[in-house]
């Protein structure tokens, strides 16, 4: 596929809500490609491993002396499981592996990573930080799911990081607050971006009833009714009063919308209808459309086939937030039991946001340092959906891995919400 120069005006032909699945898999497969050639490779060279460097260029040695950004590999564990169930083929697709029949399948990197993120992690799944650990969790539980589907199960890996991280969040969700799950074991804030999770992990694997509790308390404290989205978190302060914390985070939205699908019922459903239409008033650009088209471009009574596009969070971890609210609002532009105007908004906020990041993206040349790892021609994504890579990113500047999972995490979630038929279920089972 041909690749914009990297100072170009984004290429913005085509990039609709109703672009074919194919197209949308097409780019999220170049995605892929694009963010295991620049940041992937073995973990102190051990055969049979797999990690991904935080940023590029960098060396091996030099990647190995950076923070351990243990939430950034569970992300993309969870990227490498949404291609490997593409490579699986469905209907009218064969089975492919995405980078080719001479290199490792999606799923046999994703097994890999998981190899290397408990060696990286001193030999355990277990860390300071609930949240990290429920993502994980999230990711690995999908990940059997595939290899079950790809005939590879492994079921003793995933019982004992199932064990071990249930009794974690087991001893982070306590009555304390009246309830919810703690952020990290200091143990002095209890927020969305753990509760939201976890729920989600509890919902997963059959525990309902506590799932459906961490929900209840996050309605009852943590929910601004006047928005319709839900708050950072509450702060233990060493006096024992407690603050609210009141930051409305993209990425705190996407796990409550699952947990709220996967459970179910007429108030949950309700709840997830009132939380996509509050992301598509509250946390969207205004006025923006896909990059380079005008302004009203993005007025669906004059353009049919606009989509709305995500605010991103810049870089660091905040280049990761916009992806993870892209995986859930797909999950609910697929789920027949919400209303079709939700279903349709939640569509138009994933592939709005995909296809602005794909406009945006530059490709790789030859001469740049970033070459000596990934391919020329490669995509490079913009951090920012409205300003093209060319900037953000040009020749020569260091490129973080948050922000490529982000764009990747798009791309596959606008081909699950390209692919839902009409005669879609309640979606998700993949995701």
């Amino acid at each position: 596929m041909t690749q914009p120069d990297a100072d170009a005006t984004p290429d913005t032909a085509g990039l609709t809500p109703r672009e074919p699945a194919t197209a949308w898999a097409e780019r999220a497969d170049e995605a892929a490609r694009s963010v295991t050639h620049l940041f992937g490779q073995r973990l102190f060279f051990l055969p049979g491993t797999h990690i991904a460097a935080t940023l590029r260029p960098s060396g091996r040695i030099g990647n190995l002396r950076r923070p351990w950004h243990y939430w950034w590999q569970a992300h993309y564990l969870d990227c490498l499981v949404d291609t490997g169930f593409r490579e699986l083929g469905k209907a009218g697709q064969p089975p492919a592996k995405f980078d080719g029949d001479a290199r490792p399948s999606a799923g046999r990197l994703a097994s890999r990573l998981v190899t290397g993120i408990r060696l990286r992690n001193f030999l355990t799944y277990v860390n300071h930080y609930y949240d990290d650990m429920a993502w994980l969790a999230l990711s690995t539980l999908r990940l059997e799911r595939l290899a079950e589907q790809s005939r590879e199960p492994s079921p003793r890996r995933q019982e004992r990081i199932r064990k071990s991280l249930t009794l974690q969040f087991d001893s982070a969700s306590t009555d304390d607050l009246g309830g919810g799950t703690f952020w990290s074991t200091k143990r002095d804030f209890k927020n969305t971006p753990a509760t939201a999770p976890v729920a989600l992990y509890y919902a997963r694997t059959g525990n309902t009833a506590k799932a459906q509790s961490l929900l209840d308390w996050l309605d009852e404290r943590l929910f601004d009714a006047t928005r319709g989205l839900y708050l950072d978190g509450i702060r233990i302060r060493s006096t024992g009063e407690t603050v609210v914390e009141d930051a409305v985070y993209t990425y705190n939205q996407g796990p409550v919308l699952g947990a709220l699908l996967e459970l179910g019922g007429t108030a949950n459903l309700e709840r997830a209808a009132t939380v996509v239409r509050a992301v598509a008033t509250h946390l969207t650009l205004p006025g923006a459309a896909i990059t380079g088209q005008p302004a009203s471009a993005a007025d669906p009574k004059s353009n049919p086939d606009a989509g709305m596009v995500l605010r991103c969070d810049g870089t660091g971890d905040g280049g990761l937030f916009t992806g993870i609210l892209t995986r859930y609002l797909a999950l609910a532009a697929t789920d027949r039991r919400l209303p079709r105007d939700v279903r349709t908004t939640a569509a138009g906020l994933v592939t709005g946001t995909a296809g602005a990041l794909w406009a945006g993206r530059r490709g790789l040349t030859a001469g740049e340092p970033l070459a000596r790892n990934g391919q020329p021609g490669s995509p490079v994504f913009s951090s920012d959906p409205l300003r093209p890579a060319g900037v953000t990113y040009p020749p020569g500047a260091a490129v973080e891995l948050s922000t490529q999972l982000q764009a990747w995490m798009a791309l596959e979630s606008a081909a699950t919400a390209a692919a839902a038929s009409p005669a879609a279920g309640t979606g998700g089972s993949d995701n």
